[in-house]
């Protein structure tokens, strides 16, 4: 079916439970995102003003009481199609992510250095969400330098003793990873966490420039962790949209690390002990929240 139906992921939208709705002001987002992904995978106006017209029809029939990932989900489905293009972020997330190999040695040295290093790797982790391209289309490798070259001394909204407390009583963990680039800043974080037994999921298909497992072993994360994907291809973890090992690996983890906003808006209401860890990149989400946007943010689940 269609961009207007609700069939267009393989299950039916309206039996899902899903934490985060979608706001008004999402809307215009969707918009901006669909014709900046348009033009960078095509020149083509014609295919640009259908891309638009379907969009335009398919937010007049959502349902508002879903999260924003479902729509960004059919919106990327629906370019891939038309462009012929399976991956239109490839090349743009083998460029993040070795804008991140340059600056991680950097900032390694300075956790490794550090009286407390887990608070920092956490720092680094949340900054390395900034690599955002559904966010922020025209993200630049400037930006996350200067990013990253904050995110040491920057505030952290959150409990890092609670995080630390719930990490001595793991000894496994899954670790959801978010974008490319990012995920090479993840390596960072995970290093905290060994000798714990860390599993990082990636998604299963092509979205934006969320990680799939090419990013995950350019990350050289084998290295230190089991990796699987989650077989979807969906901003976030929709887990209905999620192969039944993902979910069942999910539903047995102790421990859950969640990485960006995506996976707030679908999994804040998961009964499973979760810690998000985000960059706050909307004034929806801060005030979901009730921190600002800009804020690097680690939550505990409230499921």
């Amino acid at each position: 079916m269609g961009l207007g139906g609700v069939m267009m992921t393989g299950f039916d939208l309206r039996t899902l439970d899903l934490p985060v709705k979608t706001y008004f002001d999402c809307i215009p987002c969707f918009v901006r995102q669909t014709l900046d992904a348009a033009r960078m995978v095509s020149d083509d106006t014609v295919l640009h003003e259908r891309l638009m017209r379907e969009i335009l029809v398919a937010t007049a029939d959502m349902d508002l009481r879903r999260p924003p990932p479902l729509m960004a989900q059919h919106i990327h489905r629906r370019i891939r199609e038309l462009s012929g293009n399976d991956d239109p972020y490839r090349e743009i997330k083998r460029r993040f992510n070795r804008t991140a190999w340059d600056l991680l040695p950097a900032l390694k040295s300075r956790i490794d250095a550090a009286a407390d290093p887990l608070p920092m790797a956490v720092r680094a982790a949340i900054a390395g969400n900034i690599i955002d391209l559904g966010a922020k289309t025209n993200l630049e490798e400037a930006h996350v330098r200067e990013a990253m070259e904050r995110c040491l001394d920057a505030p952290l909204v959150g409990d890092v003793d609670q995080f630390a407390a719930a990490l001595r009583h793991v000894d496994t963990v899954l670790y959801l990873a978010d974008n490319a680039g990012e995920i090479v800043f993840d390596r960072l974080l995970i290093e905290q966490l060994l000798p714990r037994r860390v599993t990082v999921a990636v998604k299963g298909g092509p979205i934006i420039n969320d990680a799939l497992m090419a990013d995950a072993l350019e990350a050289r994360l084998d290295e230190m962790a089991e990796l699987v994907d989650n077989g979807s291809d969906a901003p976030g973890t929709i887990l209905d949209d999620c192969s039944a090992e993902f979910r069942r690996q999910f539903d047995e983890a102790p421990m859950v690390i969640a990485k960006g906003q995506a996976n707030y808006e679908t999994l804040s209401n998961a009964p499973a002990p979760i810690f998000f860890l985000l960059q706050v990149k909307c004034p929806m989400i801060a005030a979901d929240i009730g921190q600002p946007v800009g804020a690097l943010v680690l939550k505990r689940s409230e499921g």
